[in-house]
């Protein structure tokens, strides 16, 4: 009997190799391979789904995953094999297993599914993984060699030893070789396997050698604690990097809030406190956009960018014409009137649009992570913002250093008087200056609405920090806001683990505080007027 099912293993292993592969193409039709699934035994059931899984077919994967998920049936009547498409009511939609065309609704009462247990769906997910190792993409192999970790069995671990030896590519054959080494060290107490598995950062590896440490083997047990070690050190730099990641993600969004306001205080010397309120409608905007355009956000988005900008910059145009131009050399009395706006602009969004938060549909190109390894992720919204916010400070660069109105911003902000005396404009600079710093607080706004829900409020949660960054930046330099802004950024993600975000924020407060009695003028102070005041 023994030697029977040895016999028998080691056909199942060859059907698995490629002449495996050609000899089932050749033996056995498609109909032959479902009606072998369905008339089997619970002895046979194994044979039946490694013949469809060697047979080649380009449908075999469907038929192993409708297997796998109850939704195999077949036709009492007829003996017709289907896939159950929709399972809801008594009438069933149903697909042909053949050929994969939609058949229409039977009734459930015509058919009988084809039945699976708990035991062969286990075994099925490392076949239909196995199925995946033969693709020609490399990408396909490497994610089927993922799956496989922590699921190779009796059943399939020969055929993943030996595909270890034909995979061409790096990456795939060590995913294979530790999903190997995870069996060995969890049914075998390998410690050669452990060493395998002491530069893994995948939690199913972590998890094998966790359970190593319980063992009664001093050698296994000490080989399990090293490769621990070996990996929380991995861990802690990686969960370092994701932690910069995000004080950078934080700091860029900071940077847009404040950039804004550093051009205008530097050259006006007026404290908005509407400023939220203008990144406000930037997000806004692009909940509107998006309204206008269903179903494409991707393109909704692309045009809020300039329509934020537009929005934003007009009501900055409004803002200072009606209130600001009339309260100029008096900071105390505009910041009171700029509150007293953000307030009105709050309320009107309420009334207009609605008090409760809106969500902005995230473009799929925006979605998802770049994954560096199994414990470092990047998400794309927030690397896209850090780009985003780059590329602004950019262009506002380039303005300032390369366009007549940088010049004449330049000369009005270092002597009002000076520049009168030279023929410049400076009201209309001051609408130009004004209209440019809440134009970039709507791209702001647009920028923000990729990261959290948009509501009336949203300009409010960051109006506080613009101004730290501001001010410890050194008023009016776009370089030091840039700077200040990715530090207190930083800052703030390193405090809150530990410190919450409250504390944290009061720490840095207090840090803030602490420097501008030793640098009153901040990191980069300006020149001129503003350094003067």
């Amino acid at each position: 009997m023994s030697i029977l099912r040895g016999l028998t293993f080691f056909l199942m292993v060859l059907l698995i190799t490629p002449v495996g592969i050609a000899s089932a193409q050749q033996d056995q039709t498609p109909e032959a391979l479902l009606e072998q699934l369905s008339d089997a035994s619970p002895r046979d059931t194994e044979a039946a789904i490694k013949a469809i899984a060697t047979s080649g077919h380009e449908r075999a994967r469907a038929w192993l995953e409708a297997y796998g998920n109850n939704r195999l049936s077949q036709v009492k009547d007829t003996g017709q094999i289907v896939i159950v498409l929709n399972n809801r009511g008594r009438d069933w939609e149903v697909a042909d297993a053949l050929t994969g065309e939609d058949l229409g609704e039977m009734s459930r009462r015509d058919l009988d599914r084809i039945a699976i247990n708990n035991a062969v769906r286990r075994q099925l997910a490392g076949v239909l993984a196995m199925l995946d190792l033969y693709s020609d993409n490399v990408d396909v192999r490497e994610t089927a060699a993922l799956d496989l970790m922590g699921k190779v069995d009796d059943a399939v671990i020969d055929d993943v030893t030996a595909r270890i030896e034909e995979e061409p590519n790096a990456a795939v054959r060590s995913r294979l070789e530790q999903a190997v080494a995870i069996y060995q060290v969890e049914e075998q107490g390998s410690v050669e396997a452990v060493e395998v598995l002491s530069g893994s950062l995948h939690p199913r590896a972590r998890a094998a050698l966790n359970s190593a440490v319980a063992s009664d083997d001093p050698a296994f047990r000490a080989a399990a604690e090293k490769a621990l070690a070996s990996i929380e050190q991995k861990l802690k730099l990686n969960r370092a990097a994701e932690t910069l990641y995000f004080g950078l993600s934080l700091g860029s969004v900071l940077v847009l809030a404040a950039i804004g306001l550093a051009i205008t205080f530097g050259v006006m010397g007026v404290i908005n406190m509407a400023h939220g309120e203008l990144i406000m409608l930037g997000a806004y905007t692009t909940w509107g956009m998006q309204q206008l355009l269903p179903g494409q956000p991707g393109l909704a988005l692309i045009l809020s960018i300039p329509a934020g900008f537009l929005v934003a910059a007009l009501a900055g145009i409004a803002i200072e014409r009606s209130v600001i131009q009339f309260l100029k050399g008096r900071p105390l009395e505009t910041l009171l009137a700029t509150f007293g706006v953000s307030l009105i602009l709050q309320q009107l969004v309420r009334t207009v649009i609605s008090p409760l938060n809106r969500t902005v549909v995230t473009p799929e190109w925006m979605s998802g992570s770049l994954v560096i390894n199994d414990a470092l992720s990047l998400t794309l919204n927030r690397l896209y913002v850090l780009g985003f916010a780059l590329v602004v400070f950019a262009a506002l660069m380039l303005i300032m250093r390369r366009t007549r109105l940088g010049l004449e911003v330049r000369a009005v902000t270092q002597n009002r008087a000076m520049a009168r005396s030279m023929g410049i404009k400076a009201t209309r600079v001051d609408i130009m200056t004004f209209a440019l710093g809440s134009g970039v607080a709507g791209l702001a706004g647009v920028a923000l609405s990729q990261l959290t829900n948009v509501g009336p409020n949203l300009g409010q949660n960051y109006i506080i920090d613009s101004f730290m960054v501001v001010v410890f930046g050194g008023v009016g330099n776009l370089w030091g806001t840039l700077v200040a802004g990715l530090t207190l950024g930083t800052i703030n993600q390193l405090l809150e683990p530990w410190a919450g975000a409250v504390l944290a924020k009061i720490i840095v407060l207090v840090f803030i505080i602490l420097f501008i009695q030793k640098r009153p003028r901040g990191l980069f102070p300006q020149k001129g007027r503003a350094a003067e005041g």
